[in-house]
């Protein structure tokens, strides 16, 4: 860490010479395996980015000059450059910076981001506004290769060709999104390639781009060369540099796919070398099986993923016996979406994993594409819930957003049980487009077959009839509206009413309307945002009556890395401030 600890900002890195820089790029691969080991995160691209951020730094001006990194996967040799190197190497600071770009923390983070394929987009309102203002700077974006298949990234470079003023892009190919790239945009970058950047057909060049290769892009010296010649150029450019994802790691080298990302201790695993053979069930496997199991059965089924294989338990195994009935798309959620509607349309029975912070990039593909249309397509919604995630991976935002559209069914499964029906039900029927928000967490059995004909849509199960008050407790959050009715009956003598409300797209109004007989109360407890979600719906349905109603959830606001049990505090959702709350309205 010597060259390390000359670097308090990116200007001291002009100082070195080139074998100083190539020291400097094995201390930053041993800040960012420290980091990642400590509290988890972005591996592979990070370590394979270091030799393009040092030549980067070196050759431009920032602040002055723009540096814009696409999803924010390849930022952190960038934040040791940017005066953070202590988020790398001090154990009592890696978890003061983000994970992402963040212009709170420097001056060389020009926007938050954490979604993929923008860069090119805000790169190109950025070059926008400084000719306007008449400013000389140089705007840079850097873009992997895998973002590339996103539709923004392509609606930038449309938009950016022809700005004729200084505008470089700077796309950093390492073979891989996640996983393996799809689609035919790379076989154009293979031959790209192969051939040195000297291809005829060059994807870059039909938009208007001028274009440099730089086939060593792991090498300083050349990468600082063809940086000082594109720099101040008054075109837009693109420098497409070949790099080798998880350089540095061989076990990242090697597994390009598991290395994207780590969860902390990798190290010691790594260094022990275990190979555990048993795995718990966990609701990726059972979509997995059941996936697998109707495949084997003849059915018309197809997996999709938007490049999230790996997240949603789609792994190489599940990907390889399932062939022709598996795509990835890429990164392009929004096709995802209209895909899934028209194989639905077709006669198959698709079924398209995402995660809920990246639903949010598809609204009128759910819309249009898909609900207008009525197509049964299956939509399996993960990590819905409120977290200590990242102001860029939210994952409270989903209920709202999907559960006021017309003709879609949202379900909330509670167990494996539930989950299974549901999954059954969705991938069976023709009669309406289908999401289910698949349970956060550990899973949870009860043991019990669930035989619920789902069909009959928007009818909640009283699981335990009370009085005085009802619990209505959606999804995730089923298991402590639970608690809370225990400890009412334990320290407060009140026989609650139990619910679990499955569908988030409907009301149950036949039992909503039998509890206003023998109820002063109704809660609901739902683990997302309040805003324009579930309980205000329940809300509504009593405003005309004399039954109270309270909702819990979360506030809408972008949270940043806020411990769980903090939020759940701020929220009054620990079962102790939701009792308090209730015994308030019913003592006051």
């Amino acid at each position: 860490m010597e060259t390390l600890k000359k670097i308090n900002s990116c200007s001291d890195i002009k100082k070195l010479s080139i074998d100083e820089m190539k020291k400097l790029a094995d201390d930053i691969r041993c800040g960012i395996l420290k980091r990642v080991d400590k509290i988890g995160g972005h591996l592979g691209p990070d370590l394979g980015i270091v030799e393009a951020t040092i030549a980067l730094h070196y050759v431009f001006d920032c602040p002055n000059d723009k540096f814009i990194f696409d999803v924010s996967h390849q930022c952190y040799p960038h934040k040791v450059l940017t005066g953070r190197k202590e988020a790398f190497i001090d154990e009592n600071k890696l978890s003061e910076f983000s994970g992402y770009f963040s212009p709170e923390e420097s001056p060389c983070d020009p926007f938050i981001i954490g979604h993929t394929s923008t860069s090119i987009s805000l790169a190109a309102g950025l070059a926008k506004a400084r000719d306007l203002k008449g400013e000389k700077h140089n705007v840079i974006a850097l873009i992997g290769d895998g973002s590339l298949s996103g539709g923004e990234a392509f609606e930038g470079l449309n938009n950016a060709s022809v700005l004729d003023s200084n505008f470089i892009i700077v796309v950093n190919d390492n073979e891989m999104s996640i996983a393996k790239n799809q689609g035919g945009l790379y076989k154009n970058l293979e031959e790209l390639r192969k051939t040195n950047g000297k291809a005829e057909n060059n994807f870059f060049k039909t938009f208007g781009f001028e274009y440099l290769y730089v086939d060593k892009g792991n090498d300083i010296e050349e990468l600082i060369n063809t940086f000082k010649k594109v720099k101040d150029i008054q075109k837009p450019i693109v420098v497409h540099i070949h790099t080798q994802k998880g350089k540095g790691y061989a076990p990242a080298e090697e597994n390009k796919e598991a290395y994207h990302w780590q969860l902390c201790g990798f190290l010691q695993k790594d260094k022990e070398q275990k190979n555990d053979s048993f795995f718990a069930q966990t609701y990726e496997s059972l979509t997995t099986d059941y996936i697998l199991r109707k495949k084997l059965q003849g059915e018309n089924i197809v997996a999709i993923t938007p490049a999230t294989p790996g997240a949603t338990g789609f792994y190489q195994e599940f990907r390889d016996k399932l062939e022709a009935n598996y795509t990835d798309v890429g990164i392009a959620e929004e096709h995802a979406i209209a895909y899934a509607s028209a194989l639905a349309k077709g006669g198959a029975k698709p079924v398209l994993a995402v995660l809920s912070s990246f639903i949010q990039r598809t609204y009128d593909q759910l819309s249009q594409d898909l609900a207008l249309n009525n197509s049964p397509a299956t939509i399996l919604v993960y990590w819905g819930a409120i977290s200590s995630a990242d102001c860029t991976h939210l994952g409270v935002f989903d209920i709202p957003l999907i559960s006021n559209i017309p003709n879609i069914v949202y379900l909330a499964p509670t167990n494996k049980e539930e989950y299974l029906a549901m999954l059954e039900f969705a991938t069976t029927q023709n009669s309406h487009p289908v999401a289910i928000r698949v349970p956060y967490g550990e899973l949870s059995a009860t043991g019990v077959k669930d035989k619920t004909d789902y069909s009959k849509l928007n009818k909640f199960k009283m699981i335990k009839k009370g009085s005085t008050v009802a619990l209505i407790g959606v999804g995730n959050f089923f298991k402590r509206a639970c608690y809370v009715s225990k400890i009412l009956k334990e320290k407060f003598e009140i026989d609650s009413t139990l619910i679990n409300p499955c569908y988030l797209t409907g009301l149950d109004v036949s039992m909503l309307n039998r509890l206003k007989f023998d109820h002063k109360l109704v809660v609901t407890l739902e683990d997302g945002v309040l805003d324009g979600g579930f309980g205000e719906k329940i809300s509504r349905f009593y405003s005309d009556s004399d039954i109270k109603v309270l909702n819990f959830g979360a506030k809408k606001e972008f949270t940043d890395r806020i411990p769980l049990e903090e939020l759940y505090k701020k929220y009054h959702l620990t079962p102790e401030l939701i009792i308090e709350d209730i015994v308030k309205v019913l003592l006051g």
